[in-house]
């Protein structure tokens, strides 16, 4: 049959099929869906409605001409997720290894444009072997089109990539301008030069899973917000995370009718968290008693560990959690929590999505490879951050809050609109037993009794420099409550605060130390 004798059902069939039966057997011998089968899990059942899928190349030379294939290897269009419309592309390795050319990339760059002038979140399904090298600088263009519409969709709609299969060279910048980013374990890899590039320039020797799996990007990077072990279960989390998420940044988040008693009492986290400021303990016990239900979507739980943040309701209102993990280097903040916590607010704020900080901090991680790293250009994200985000903001000091990672998490100087501390909070410049040490140094010389003289003064500066109360008194916390009030406290601070509004200042844009 040849092409001027197939009806238009035939060639939909024949463009359905991409790279044909041979490659899309190949394709699930690796564990791996193809582009159509990802889209029909990761949307609603029969919502998917395609665009282009005549579209082909135009190139010609190096054997292109011989051969020009429907859809280009990438398949777009929109569909529906939990009813709510969602704007999809998913690469085709069946069709020349999914590889980015011309027509490709214009592909992608139009869906993007529909995406943000119809105001509905992006999902970008990655599988592809990079720059097709038969269109030369062609294939450039296609990639720098693509990034271009992702910077100016940022902050305007949702964008989730999605990591499937290698993902290399220019290829990885797309992922990393958007909002999150999911990776498969195994089959995925992102890295700009693969192992043999490596291996000839640095003689190192690496695999492809230690340069850029999964596990590397989670763990290490931070370059991953989410893995999962099987696709299966990876795109089910992008549907749990778009559920969370408004469709743009001019409509609320979604509101779902909450079965959880929004004044229910939390007596224990009394229990969970203990008196003693030096002993730790996991603050995902304490956000699970908090919000609802006990469901919390962490986001980077493997990177930057000492910072915890991502996605829980409260009353039935998406809300971003960021709170600092005493389980983890004692919850201090960092290079890399700054940067984590900075990027996740930044975030919240983009899309009207309330912020909730928990405190639990005795400061900035000291020694030389931080100061060389530049911790104060990357704590100082952390503050620009809280200080530009208008989305509501209310802050729980739980157990201590000490100098400078007092002030940039959440403080009433940086803007926080509603402050609680527990009773038995502690808020510094520093510890008591530092600040004892330090200012009465002279006097626990010449004591005949140092140790008791310095428990006596230790509580003393507890007593009185540290107590929660003298902050209060200064109008730095809103009230000081019990931690059984916290759940009910929190709700009512944000649902006074649902239609806050703040003018944006004259200005193009600020500068944040990046």
């Amino acid at each position: 049959m040849t092409q001027e004798t197939k009806t238009l059902a035939d060639i939909r069939v024949e463009a359905a099929l991409g790279g044909g039966e041979a490659r899309i057997a190949a394709q699930h011998s690796k564990g791996k869906q193809t582009a159509r089968e990802r889209i029909e899990q990761l949307l609603d059942p029969g919502t998917f409605h395609e665009v282009g899928m005549f579209v082909t190349h135009r190139a010609s030379g190096m054997g292109m001409e011989k051969s020009h294939p429907f859809t280009d290897g990438v398949v777009t269009g929109w569909g529906k997720v939990d009813g709510r419309t969602v704007y999809v592309f998913a690469q085709d390795f069946t069709v020349m290894g999914g590889s980015v050319g011309e027509a490709h990339g214009r592909k992608i760059a139009t869906l993007l444009d529909m995406a943000k002038s119809s105001g509905a979140p992006v999902v970008g399904l990655n599988d592809s072997g990079g720059a097709r090298i038969q269109e030369g600088v062609d294939a450039l263009a296609g990639y720098g089109h693509i990034f271009h519409r992702n910077v100016h969709a940022s902050g305007v709609i949702p964008q989730i990539s999605v990591i499937l299969g290698p993902c290399a060279g220019g290829a990885v910048y797309s992922p990393a301008i958007t909002d999150f980013v999911f990776m498969v374990e195994k089959t995925a890899h992102m890295f700009i030069t693969g192992p043999e590039v490596v291996k000839a320039v640095t003689h190192q020797e690496v695999s492809f899973d230690d340069l850029g799996g999964a596990a590397i990007h989670r763990s290490q990077s931070g370059v991953a917000h989410f893995t999962a072990p099987d696709e299966e279960t990876l795109l089910a989390n992008v549907r749990w995370l778009l559920s969370f998420l408004p469709p743009n940044n001019l409509t609320p988040p979604p509101w779902v009718s909450p079965e959880d008693d929004p004044r229910r009492a939390t007596p224990e986290l009394g229990q969970i968290v203990p008196l003693d400021p030096q002993q730790p303990y996991d603050v995902h016990n304490v956000i699970e008693s908090l919000v609802d239900g006990g469901e919390f979507m962490e986001v980077q739980d493997e990177s930057a560990a000492n910072l915890v943040v991502g996605f829980v309701r409260l009353d039935g209102h998406p809300v971003g959690i960021v709170a600092n993990q005493p389980f983890h280097l004692a919850g201090v903040l960092d290079i890399n929590s700054s940067d984590k916590g900075a990027r996740f607010i930044r975030f919240c704020d983009a899309f009207h999505i309330p912020l909730v900080t928990l405190v639990d901090t005795p400061g900035f991680l000291p020694g030389t490879d931080q100061e060389y790293g530049g911790v104060i250009r990357h704590g100082a994200k952390l503050a620009y951050a809280y200080s530009e985000a208008s989305v509501p903001k209310v802050t729980l000091i739980l157990r201590k809050a000490y100098g400078g990672a007092y002030i940039v998490m959440g403080s009433k100087h940086l803007g926080a609109d509603i402050n609680l501390a527990w009773s038995n909070a502690e808020i510094a410049v520093m510890g008591p037993e530092g600040a004892v040490n330090i200012v009465y140094s002279k006097e626990l010389q010449e004591s005949k009794d140092t140790a008791a003289r310095r428990q006596e003064l230790i509580r003393e500066y507890r007593a009185g420099m540290a107590n929660p109360l003298t902050a209060a008194s200064h109008g730095y916390l809103d009230d000081v409550i019990e931690p059984s009030e916290s759940r009910e406290r929190l709700i009512a601070a944000l649902d006074v605060l649902r239609e806050k509004r703040l003018p944006a200042p004259s200005r193009k844009h600020g500068n944040i130390p990046l």
